[in-house]
């Protein structure tokens, strides 16, 4: 179990890469990225990112390269709002979590597709 000051810094983290993501990288080039989680190491050093993207594939594509191309530049934004004794290197991994949920609501979507729209459901009585 980690502690609790572990888990706030975490979940400041989170926050604000996400504020310097949407202010730094621009939406019609990469799409919306969505910071789904930030793990941070016990001693602080270093911190993956998990990044969604609301967008099409090749945007997906240019903001992973994006994030890692800006990876330092960021990690300073973040650094100078986020006062702590070190500042994380942040490390940028696309969420595949996300990735599969989109699937299962498209899969969803073609089942209620294809179910016949003349089917009543029977009234409870």
């Amino acid at each position: 179990m980690q502690s609790l000051r572990l888990q706030r810094v975490q979940e400041l983290l989170k926050r604000e890469i996400g504020e310097v993501i949407r202010r730094e990288l621009p939406v019609s080039e990469v799409g919306v990225i969505t910071v789904n989680e930030v793990v941070v190491s016990s001693n602080l050093h270093s911190a993956t990112v998990f990044v969604g993207f609301v967008g099409t594939e090749v945007q997906r594509k240019r903001g992973m390269t994006m994030l890692h191309k800006e990876r330092k530049r960021l990690t300073g934004l973040v650094g100078r709002a986020v006062i702590l004794k070190y500042t994380p290197q942040l490390r940028f991994v696309m969420d595949e979590n996300a990735k599969r949920g989109d699937r299962v609501l498209q899969i969803i979507e073609q089942l209620d597709i294809s179910s016949p729209a003349d089917e009543i459901a029977p009234e409870d009585s």
